[in-house]
């Protein structure tokens, strides 16, 4: 048996600890959603009675509307000012389109008749999709559905744009996964993470940050909840560049293009239990552009993989004490400039004056200051965070969001932070002394920020 509440019903249980007993009901409760306001604060006690009869309206079927997947207004406002070309009638075609490839968020699809290989197909499971979708339930062994809901959404919001309710009141941001840009991965800058590194992330949390360990989740969880973090990734990313595509190469402005451009799907082209690729003759140009957008993103995601890391020796006492020491002239050096951000030994302190790229997004690459409130409010009102500068990480307390171990430490000396201004370092014997470090120089400066 399975028994899955509306939120209303949550809601009421965590407030109900708000009411006494007492003889009315407060008139702060709206109906149908049974939500309260701040008048309930202060508003009379209920009784016993009355907050049973709530309670019962609550389950006797008061439900809200189930979610909905809503369209990047980001990501459109700034293509539209990027490009000087309205961008309303490529929304109202990309939305039906993403809709029919990749569904809602009670019934996730997984278009695989548009994909290229199996390698394509099976990134994710359709199976743990719809485990990890949907409202949240439960049964009498405790096996749950629902979890990018139960575990995720309060952070990281339904479309997984990172604004969900919890976001505002969190440094850093959570990730918002639509751009398809990971921070915390053992790959290159520009390439996905592999599905180790999510698995990771999700295993160990992310140190420093409101990011939880889900290690006590059981495994067959933690790999729904990979599958689902992928295909909103997917789902999103294909979104922001079929919209980039309607504008830039299908004629799109305040009115779509003739039939044969426009982004649009047939009825035989929308089934996502169909594994044999759709025929390139059955498509119309705007179709082309469908497959090619979803080829590039998938075909970025199926390539993934993490990047080595040449052997580390193991060092003790005064071999240690003066590779460290050497990883410090390289830390304050000019070439690596680690001190240029984080301060003098990794203390910080420094002024920035810089953003991540998500904020550039909607701000620095269309021309507008993320200080100009004005400018920006059109954004905030379409869903984006409010601007923050980034602040270059504190390194003293030894807690690395990334990880701290070796490894991940060189990484991310060779990578920098993909979505962040933290640069790459060219690590080469070629590179040496003129432009980049060593992979001897590399691992003295690993030393150092781990002594």
């Amino acid at each position: 048996m399975s028994i899955s509440f509306p939120r209303s019903f949550r809601y009421l249980m965590l407030f109900s600890s708000m009411f006494r007993a007492g003889p009315g009901l407060p008139t702060c409760v709206r109906s149908p959603g049974l939500r309260l306001d701040r008048r309930c604060l202060s508003a009379a006690p209920v009784s016993l009675s009355a907050l049973v009869c709530l309670t019962l309206a609550a389950v006797a079927g008061c439900r809200e509307a189930p979610p909905e997947f809503e369209s990047n207004l980001v990501r459109a406002m700034s293509l539209e000012i990027s490009r000087d070309v309205p961008t309303q009638a490529a929304l109202e075609d990309v939305a039906p389109v993403i809709e029919e490839l990749f569904g809602t968020p009670q019934s996730p699809r997984w278009p695989t008749s548009w994909m290229a290989n199996d390698q394509q197909r099976d990134l994710v499971s359709i199976d743990r999709l719809r485990i990890a979708a949907g409202g949240v339930t439960s049964d009498q062994e405790n096996v749950h559905t629902g979890l990018y809901q139960e575990h995720c959404v309060i952070c990281h919001g339904v479309s997984g744009s990172g604004a969900g309710p919890a976001s505002r009141y969190q440094v850093p941001y959570p990730r918002d996964f639509r751009a398809g840009v990971f921070k915390w991965k053992s790959t290159a800058r520009s390439e996905k993470p592999t599905r180790d590194d999510l698995m990771k992330l999700l295993v160990n949390g992310i140190p420093g940050t409101p990011m939880p360990s889900f290690s006590l989740l059981p495994p067959s969880d933690r790999e729904a909840i990979v599958d689902y973090v992928i295909y909103l990734s997917v789902r999103g990313e294909v979104e922001r560049e079929l919209l980039s595509f309607a504008v830039d190469m299908l004629d799109y402005d305040t009115t779509p293009p003739e039939d044969d451009l426009r982004l649009m799907l047939v009825s035989t082209q929308n089934d996502s239990t169909q594994r044999e690729p759709i025929m390139p003759d059955e498509l119309t140009e705007g179709g082309e552009a469908i497959a090619e957008v979803i080829d590039d993103v998938l075909g970025r995601w199926v390539s993934a993989e993490s990047s080595s890391v040449p052997p580390r020796t193991e060092l003790k006492g005064d071999e240690l004490a003066a590779s460290i020491a050497r990883g410090k002239e390289i830390f304050h050096g000019q070439i690596a400039n680690c001190a240029g951000c984080h301060g003098t030994n990794g203390a910080g302190g420094l002024p920035t004056l810089d953003y991540d790229d998500w904020t550039k997004d909607f701000t620095t690459r269309i021309g507008i200051s993320p200080d100009d409130k004005e400018e920006v409010k059109p954004f905030r009102k379409a869903g984006a965070l409010p601007p923050r500068q980034i602040d270059p990480r504190v390194l003293t307390g030894g807690v690395f969001h990334g990880g701290s171990d070796p490894e991940t430490l060189y990484r991310r000396i060779q990578h920098g932070i993909a979505g962040t201004p933290m640069p790459s370092v060219d690590i080469s014997e070629e590179a040496a002394g003129k432009t980049g470090l060593s992979p001897d120089e590399a691992w003295d400066l690993v030393n150092y920020l781990k002594r």
